[in-house]
C-alpha cells in the first residue's frame, strides 16, 4: 500500500512546562482548525493548544495529569488534500460583536448618565439649574474629559440594595478627571485642567466616603503635575449616611481632602465654582480656593440649616445662610454670576489669564483716555472706565467688586498678554484706602505673584483713610498688610498715576515706594504729595494762615490758595519727573504703548527678590 503524498503531519509543541488539564478528542478523529484540543495548565492558568489546520488526529502523545515539558510534541494532525487548501484561509470576524462583559460594562455606565435619571433632570432644569455632568461637559473642550471614579456608588450597602445604589448614587455624587479647557485658545499643555463636579441630585451633593478618596487621588495628580482645578463645590457638606465604613471609622476626621486642598495653594490655580447651597465641608472647599465664583442663586455657610439647628442655635431656611448680598459684600465671592453657563464663561475666561497671550487683540481709541480727567482737579471721574479703555476690549474682569469699593482688583490683558490690575476708586471715599481696600489689594498682589503675572497700578489716592470710626476696623494693621504683600513679590509691576499720588497710599499703590516698580509713569493730571496737599497746607501753615484772620477771612483764604497753588505747582507731574521722582509723564494714549514695551524689556520669568529668596510663595492667604 503506497504513502499518499498529498498528505503531510503537523506537531504542535507545549509552549511551556505544564501539567496536561484536559484532552478533547482522541487519535483519528477529525478536527477543525482552530479548534480546541488539548488544555494545558501552569501556575494556576490554562492555555488551550487549538489545531492550526483542519484534519485527523494523528498522535496524542500527554494524557490528563501528565507533565510536558517546554517545546515537548503534545499532538499532530495529519493534513489532506482539502485540508491543505483550507490552510491560509481567513476567519472573518465580527469587530462589532459585544460580549457578555462589554455588554455589562456598557449598561452600568449608561446606569451613571443623567439620561438613566429623568425625573431628577428635569426637577434640575425646572429650577434653572444644570447637572453636573453639564456643566462639565460645557467647561471641558469637547471629547478631551476624562473621567476617575465613574462606576463608583454611596457606601451604603449595608442599608440599601445594590440595584438602589447604582441608580441613584452614580460616581457617589461626584464628577471628577481631567480635561482640556481653552485648548483652542492655548496649547495643549496650558490647557490641562483637573475638573470637579459635585452632584447635587445625588444625596444633596453631600461628601461620601467614596467620593472623598476620588477627590484626594485627582487632586493629589493635579498638584503633582502642578496643574489648575476648577471644582463645582454645590451641596450640604459631610455625609452621615454612609454606613460601610461606621465598623472601622471614628469620626472621619482623618480624610485628607481639606489638606490636599490647601496645600495646593501657591501651586497652580484653583477656581471654585458655586451654584444653590454650599455647606459645611463643600463651603471650606470653595473658601480655600484662589478665585471663587457663585450664582446668584447662592447660598454659602459654614454650616447649613440642620448644623446650626444641632447647635442649639434655631431653625433656619437654607436661604437664610449665606446669601449673595451678604457674601459678595463681605468679600467671600470675588465674581457673581447669572447662572451655571455664566459662572463656567466666568471660569474660562479666567483660567485663561494664567494660560498665557493671545494672538488677537482689539482696543478703542487711545485719544478718548486725553479726556478721563476732569480738567478740575476735584471732579470724580469713572476709574473702571480708564481701564478699560486701556485694556483689550472685553478683556477685564473685576474680582470682588462689591467688597472694599475703595480699591479695584481684576485682570485684563493688553495686546493679548494678561495683566494682574490694582486700581484706586475715586468715586468712592475719594480714592483713600480703608482696611478693606488695603487687605484687598495685598491679597490681590500675593495672587498674581504665585502665578507669575505682571502687576499693573492705577494710582489716584489722597493716602490711606483715616479718622476715629476707621481705627475701629483694625486699619492699622489691615492697611500694613498691604506694603508687606507689596514688598515681597518678585513679579515685574509697572504704575500710573493718573492723579493724586499723595502719602503713605500712593507708596502702598508702589508696593512701598515709587521706585520699586519696574516703571513708575505719570499722566500730566499726575500730582504728587507726602498727604493731600489741602491738608498739607493747613497743617505747616496754620499759624500764618491765622495771623491773617484764619480760614473763612478774605486774607486768611487768600493766603491758603496761595500756598495751596504753590504746593499744586511743586507737585504736579512734571516736576516730579524733574527730580526723578517718577521716571516719565506720558501722554494718556500712549499708556498701553509703555505698559507693553516695559513688559517687553524685562527679563523673562521673575524677577530677583532680596526678600524673597526662597524663590516661591508658600501658600496665597485666603483674605
Amino acid at each position: 500500500m503506497s504513502k499518499d503524498k498529498t498528505k503531510s503531519v503537523t506537531s504542535v509543541a507545549a509552549p511551556m512546562q505544564a501539567v496536561v488539564h484536559s484532552v478533547n478528542v482522541a487519535v483519528g478523529d477529525a478536527v477543525s482548525a482552530g479548534e480546541e484540543l488539548v488544555i494545558l495548565e501552569a501556575m494556576k492558568m490554562q492555555h488551550a493548544l487549538a489545531a492550526p489546520v483542519s484534519g485527523t488526529v494523528k498522535a496524542l502523545k500527554y494524557y490528563v495529569g501528565e507533565v510536558v515539558e517546554e517545546g515537548a510534541p503534545v499532538f499532530s494532525i495529519e493534513v489532506g488534500e482539502a485540508a491543505a487548501a483550507q490552510q491560509g484561509e481567513s476567519h472573518t470576524q465580527d469587530l462589532d460583536a459585544v460580549r457578555a462583559d462589554l455588554a455589562e460594562l456598557q449598561a452600568r455606565l449608561a446606569r451613571t448618565l443623567d439620561a438613566n435619571r429623568p425625573e431628577k433632570m428635569a426637577k434640575r432644569h425646572d429650577k434653572g439649574h444644570r447637572s453636573a455632568r453639564e456643566n462639565v461637559e460645557d467647561l471641558c473642550d469637547e471629547g478631551s474629559f476624562i473621567e476617575y471614579g465613574q462606576l463608583m456608588v454611596a457606601a451604603q450597602r449595608q442599608r440599601r440594595q445594590l440595584d438602589d445604589l447604582i441608580d441613584n448614587t452614580p460616581a457617589d455624587g461626584l464628577v471628577a478627571g481631567f480635561g482640556a479647557v481653552n485648548g483652542e485658545m492655548f496649547d495643549e499643555e496650558a490647557a490641562r485642567t483637573a475638573v470637579l463636579a459635585y452632584d447635587y441630585t445625588v444625596l444633596a451633593g453631600t461628601q461620601g466616603l467614596f467620593n472623598h478618596k476620588k477627590t484626594d487621588r485627582v487632586l493629589e495628580m493635579a498638584h503633582q503635575w502642578q496643574l489648575p482645578t476648577i471644582f463645582y463645590t454645590e451641596g450640604g457638606g459631610g455625609r452621615p449616611g454612609d454606613t460601610d465604613a461606621s465598623k472601622i471609622s471614628g469620626g472621619g476626621l482623618d480624610v485628607m481632602t481639606f489638606a490636599t486642598w490647601a496645600q495646593a495653594s501657591g501651586v497652580a490655580p484653583r477656581i471654585a465654582i458655586n451654584n444653590g447651597y454650599c455647606f459645611a465641608g463643600n463651603a471650606v472647599l470653595f473658601g480655600c480656593a484662589d478665585v471663587t465664583i457663585a450664582t446668584k442663586d447662592s447660598y454659602i455657610g459654614m454650616g447649613g440649616p440642620a448644623m446650626i439647628e444641632g447647635g442649639g442655635l434655631g431653625a433656619v431656611a437654607p436661604t437664610e445662610v449665606g446669601p449673595m448680598d451678604i457674601q459678595t459684600e463681605n468679600g467671600v465671592v470675588d465674581l457673581l454670576a447669572d447662572d451655571e453657563a455664566h459662572a463656567t464663561a466666568m471660569a474660562k475666561q479666567l483660567l485663561g489669564y494664567f494660560q498665557g497671550p493671545l494672538q488677537s487683540h482689539a482696543c478703542e481709541d487711545q485719544r478718548k483716555l486725553r479726556h478721563i480727567i476732569p480738567e478740575d482737579r476735584k471732579r470724580a471721574y469713572d476709574m473702571r472706565t480708564a481701564i478699560e479703555m486701556i485694556a483689550d476690549t472685553g478683556s477685564f474682569l473685576e474680582l470682588r467688586r462689591a467688597y472694599g469699593k475703595g480699591m479695584i482688583t481684576g485682570f485684563m490683558r493688553i495686546e493679548g498678554r494678561p495683566f494682574g490690575l490694582i486700581a484706586n476708586n475715586p468715586a468712592h471715599l475719594g480714592g483713600a484706602i480703608d482696611a478693606e481696600a488695603a487687605e484687598k489689594a495685598g491679597r490681590f498682589v500675593q495672587l498674581c505673584d504665585a502665578f507669575e503675572l505682571p502687576l499693573v497700578s492705577f494710582c489716584d489716592t489722597p493716602g490711606f483713610m483715616v479718622g476715629p470710626e476707621h481705627e475701629k476696623f483694625g486699619t492699622v494693621r489691615r492697611a500694613s498688610s498691604m506694603l508687606v504683600a507689596g514688598a515681597s513679590i518678585s513679579v515685574p509691576v509697572f504704575m500710573v498715576v493718573l492723579r493724586k499720588g499723595y502719602g503713605l497710599g500712593a507708596q502702598a499703590m508702589g508696593m512701598g515706594s515709587l521706585h520699586v516698580p519696574q516703571m513708575t509713569l505719570a499722566w500730566p493730571t499726575g500730582e504728587f504729595g507726602p498727604m493731600g496737599l489741602e491738608g498739607a497746607v493747613r497743617l505747616g501753615y496754620s499759624k500764618e494762615i491765622a495771623a491773617a484772620g484764619g480760614e473763612g477771612s478774605k486774607e486768611g483764604d487768600a493766603i491758603f490758595n496761595k500756598l495751596l497753588d504753590a504746593m499744586i505747582a511743586n507737585g504736579k507731574a512734571l516736576n516730579a519727573a524733574m527730580y526723578h521722582e517718577i521716571d516719565a509723564v506720558i501722554d494718556p494714549k500712549d499708556t498701553r504703548a509703555y505698559l507693553i514695551r516695559a513688559l517687553k524689556s524685562m527679563p523673562v520669568g521673575k524677577k530677583a527678590s532680596s526678600s524673597n529668596n526662597s524663590g516661591k510663595r508658600p501658600f496665597i492667604p485666603t483674605w
